[in-house]
């Protein structure tokens, strides 16, 4: 078992009477190994200025782990297979929208990997789109989550 920790801090600014609805959705995302993360809501879900446009919000942050967990499960297995990974640029995208149930969610990531490789073996098709299947069997993330995350593989 392995734990993991954040820490979300927030404060009101004292111009910020708050009760009104009307306060900065701005706040810091601090990680164990010292990195700081300006984050916000998203805009689409509380306009400006109550947002912070140029932090990253949730669903966001929520695609980027969807896809960072796909991408460095599939960084391993191109190593143990011998191929050698010059660049992996993942433009993934999440769609939220009513589910099934009618609640708002994140009901879909599509990861879309265009992966650089050098040296004298390079992967066929075939074997990409195995290696993208076995990085989203094994990716913790996206086992964990109900939404459905679907690659299409840029090659």
């Amino acid at each position: 078992m392995s734990e993991y920790y954040a820490s979300v801090k927030w404060t009101r600014r004292r111009d910020e009477p708050y009760i009104d609805n009307k306060y900065s959705r701005g706040h810091v995302w601090e990680f164990d190994g010292g990195v700081s993360v300006s984050a916000s809501s998203s805009p689409h879900v509380v306009p400006l200025p109550y947002s912070v446009e140029a932090n990253v919000d949730p669903e966001e942050a929520f695609v980027a782990s969807l896809s960072s967990c796909h991408m460095l499960f599939f960084l391993s297995i191109a190593a143990k297979k011998r191929f050698v990974v010059e660049s992996y640029i993942d433009d993934a995208i999440g769609i939220v929208e009513n589910d099934q149930s009618g609640r708002i969610s994140m009901t879909k990531v599509t990861l879309r990997p265009k992966t650089v490789f050098t040296g004298d073996r390079t992967p066929s098709r075939e074997d990409l789109e195995k290696m993208h299947h076995l990085s989203h069997e094994q990716c913790f993330i996206a086992n964990s989550v109900k939404t459905v995350v679907t690659t299409e593989i840029n090659a």
